[in-house]
């Protein structure tokens, strides 16, 4: 997260500072007009990260938890279907279940990041 915002403020112009800054502006008009809606395609990439991360975690519940049905994330169901049940076809489906939510959720930001730059 730190490495792609950092990019994102990297990729901003220092002129855009300066003018802010002779033309008056406080340190927070050039972070709400200047910084944020130039770092936004930054941020956007980092939340959709940060959203395949939070709907496919695993590793974590899994070594804390084990197979505990009250304790299962998506992932942890699906892995427990497709290898312990082997049930290949509903273990698949689950899998395909979280790549649309994924893809649900990649569209909204997508949706909400258009509008607001339009």
């Amino acid at each position: 997260m730190a490495l792609l915002l950092l990019a994102g403020l990297q990729l901003i112009p220092r002129d855009l500072y300066e003018a802010a800054r002779v033309d008056g502006a406080t340190r927070w008009q050039t972070f709400t007009r200047v910084t944020l809606p130039l770092l936004k395609p930054s941020l956007l990439v980092a939340l959709i990260f940060r959203t395949l991360d939070a709907l496919r975690v695993f590793d974590v519940f899994y070594v804390m938890f084990g197979s505990r049905p009250d304790m299962q994330t998506m992932a942890t169901y699906a892995q427990e279907i497709l290898v312990s049940i082997s049930d290949v076809g509903y273990g698949s489906a689950i899998s395909m279940a979280i790549f649309l939510v994924i893809a649900v959720f990649i569209g909204l930001y997508v949706v909400v990041f258009r509008r607001e730059n339009a």
